[in-house]
């Protein structure tokens, strides 16, 4: 399947994207070399927010493009096509580019893409009605009440995913790495993943 074209996207945006697509400023630190993978457009109405480009990501350009993907696709009870248009669904890493592996998986988001870019493109999505905030990272920065909690790991932030909604939800990350925190969280199936669909569906209406 070929994911869309940014041939739709306003001239500022445009403008901004190739701007953060041309950053340099994590160079010395990327293994790989920069690749900035991101999808945006101002009509997008759901916001995915992720930690950064595995290896298979940065070798395709296409975000979420691998087994992590084809379950947050399912979580979310969308196509592939919906998921790729960015006319309705954008997606935002914490990092921009793949920031290599340390000795239990991915390295972190590197922190430097975030100060500098987070905000600018956040300003381009003015029409987002639910933000879905994947990981420990995403969901520092993006859930404001997790300042003001004792335990901030991802799963009890997940467990209190009801304070968030409607307009945001936090998630584990849908990497195979989680099938055991899956099975241990039966309530995520059972419970989450309904209203997920559901406010999915809601936010595309």
């Amino acid at each position: 399947m070929m994911v869309r074209a940014d041939t739709r996207i306003p001239s500022a945006t445009a403008l901004l994207l190739k701007e953060v697509r041309d950053c340099t400023v994590c160079a010395p630190y990327l293994p790989l070399g920069v690749r900035p993978v991101l999808q945006v457009h101002p009509a997008a109405r759901i916001l995915v927010v992720g930690q950064a480009p595995g290896i298979r990501v940065h070798n395709s350009g296409i975000p979420f493009d691998d087994a992590s993907g084809d379950r947050l696709r399912e979580w979310m009870g969308i196509t592939r096509e919906v998921f790729y248009d960015s006319a309705q669904t954008a997606i935002v890493p914490m990092g921009f580019c793949y920031p290599g592996t340390g000795k239990s998986g991915d390295l972190p988001p590197r922190p430097e893409c975030a100060l500098r870019w987070r905000h600018q493109v956040l300003e381009h999505l003015p029409n987002i009605k639910l933000t879905l905030v994947i990981g420990q990272y995403a969901q520092a920065w993006h859930l404001a009440k997790l300042a003001h909690s004792g335990d901030k790991s991802v799963t009890s932030t997940v467990e209190r995913w009801q304070e968030f909604t409607p307009n945001l939800i936090p998630l584990p990350h849908p990497s195979p790495r989680n099938n055991i925190w899956l099975k241990r969280n039966p309530w995520f199936s059972q419970t989450l993943l309904p209203e997920l669909k559901a406010l999915v569906s809601q936010a595309l209406a």
